[in-house]
């Protein structure tokens, strides 16, 4: 374990009222914070021939600013090759009764090196620095877990990280990391014997006792790029694996079958009384609802098909639109998913988690944009491709990958990175140019989404070469962050 500072917790107001932690009362108290004003964006050279050190970008979110729609920090990893992804706090709304709890550290799980960074953004949120490290060794030789992904904040102060596999990249030392909230390594927080069949996502309900985790598969598979013969080989999931919460139990493997093949973000709803949640399906292209039965099981139903288009041009005959990230607003009213591939973002009011709705549907990007070799085929053997637009004079290049909505629920930024090795097989232009966040107006009332033509951050100008953009978050939490018990 390697220190910089040591930093004591902020204890300010304990005791003064019964909520004074971090985030919110509820999801809808949320919704009326304060607007945007910073975003902290996991940007990366790993795999793409650059031997610098991965980073995170502070990027201006604020429209009133002179810095608006640019990068104004940067820290740098002490190491190269990490591969940094997805990220998390180290408190959250889940804490929010604890007036000693406080929202400092953003952990960032390095998916490649197994590195996993603490870093205070208390101190300057502008300019954030680096707190300590978790070793990928000390995690191998206490756990034998590697490969670490999402990172949750739980009530205790603790922070669980999901891990993918073992060190030599096989599925079955998959589990999940438990770290105390001064990030040393506490132990499996699954029970033994109870480790799930892949790992990737998870997300907990407390008000019903369960938590459920999902599927991607092998990283001696996945960090190799994409080979459909390794879904055929059993190296990636098509499961759900159901928890007690607190107490690391398998209760329910869930096989979503051909239906769900590589089951990526997890989330129920906001509401934590609410017994339901999605599962976005990315090979498969399905977003498939999962619901409490009344004998305390779960069942699944698929609630959206995005269909796959027939294609010429390309590796397969059929491309699938690959649903590799989507969220829910605060207030459960409305999805929005993407689909990288294909290039489109999809808004669906889901008020009946039975049967959503689409409100809004964007192109941002994707293999099928007009001036792409790939073009889509119609029944009829003509072909089509689809208009996506400019922003401030720049093409939109890769796909829509992980998006963030603002807490009102009216703006939706996107990045196109999924993962070095992937980004290089199916969208090998962001090598080169790097990646580049957009920003999209929301109807809220009607529904609908539109290109905000005043915000567009190119990380293909960066200083060190042009980077890859992946996970968003702002300094005070959001949909994808905050879990509420």
């Amino acid at each position: 374990m390697a220190t910089e500072t040591k930093v004591v917790s902020n204890g300010a107001g304990k005791g003064c009222c019964k909520y004074s932690g971090p985030g919110y009362a509820t999801p809808l108290a949320a919704m009326s914070g304060p607007s945007e004003k910073l975003i902290y964006v996991t940007a990366l050279y790993a795999g793409t021939g650059i031997e610098k050190p991965d980073y995170l970008a502070t990027v201006d979110v604020d429209p009133n600013s002179p810095t608006y729609s640019s990068v104004i920090h940067r820290l740098p990893m002490p190491f190269v090759g990490d591969e940094l992804h997805h990220s998390g706090w180290n408190s959250c709304s889940s804490c929010h009764g604890d007036a000693s709890a406080d929202r400092r550290y953003l952990v960032l799980p390095s998916l490649v090196s197994g590195r996993i960074y603490a870093i205070d953004t208390k101190e300057n949120p502008r300019a954030p620095s680096l707190y300590k490290y978790v070793d990928p060794k000390e995690i191998a030789e206490k756990t034998g877990l590697a490969f670490p992904h999402t990172a949750h904040c739980l009530a205790s102060g603790e922070i669980l990280v999901s891990c993918l596999g073992d060190e030599e990249g096989n599925a079955k030392g998959n589990g999940f990391l438990l770290l105390d909230s001064d990030f040393n390594i506490k132990k499996r927080w699954e029970k033994p014997g109870h480790s799930p069949l892949f790992g990737y996502d998870f997300w907990y309900q407390p008000r019903h006792k369960t938590m459920i985790s999902t599927s991607w598969g092998a990283p001696k598979a996945f960090t190799k790029g994409f080979d459909l013969q390794h879904v055929a080989d059993g190296l990636y999931g098509s499961h759900l694996h159901v928890y007690s919460w607190p107490g690391g139990e398998m209760k329910q493997l869930i096989d979503l079958g051909e239906t769900g093949l590589l089951p990526l973000e997890i989330r129920f709803l906001h509401d934590p009384s609410k017994d339901t949640g999605f599962v976005g399906s990315a090979l498969s292209s399905n977003m498939i609802r999962f619901f409490k039965n009344s004998d305390e099981t779960w069942s699944h139903e698929v609630v959206i098909s995005v269909k796959p288009l027939k294609v010429e041009n390309w590796i397969l005959p059929e491309m699938p639109g690959l649903i590799t990230d989507f969220l829910i607003s605060l207030d459960d009213r409305f999805m929005y998913f993407v689909n990288w591939l294909h290039g489109d973002i999809r808004q669906y009011n889901i008020e009946d988690p039975k049967n959503p709705v689409l409100t809004g549907k964007i192109w941002v990007g994707g293999l099928l944009q007009k001036g792409s070799p790939v073009k889509a085929v119609k029944e009829d053997g003509s072909t089509f491709q689809f208009d996506v637009p400019q922003i401030k004079g720049k093409s939109l290049r890769g796909g829509p990958q992980m998006i963030q909505l603002s807490l009102d629920g009216k703006r939706l930024y996107a990045t196109n990175s999924l993962f070095s090795a992937w980004d290089r097989q199916f969208y090998p232009g962001i090598m080169e140019k790097g990646s580049h966040i957009i920003q999209i107006d929301v109807d809220t009332d009607k529904g609908g989404l539109s290109i905000n033509p005043n915000f567009f951050v190119d990380f293909g100008d960066e200083p060190e070469g042009p980077a890859l953009a992946h996970e968003m978050r702002y300094p005070g939490g959001d949909c994808t962050s905050d879990i509420w018990i």
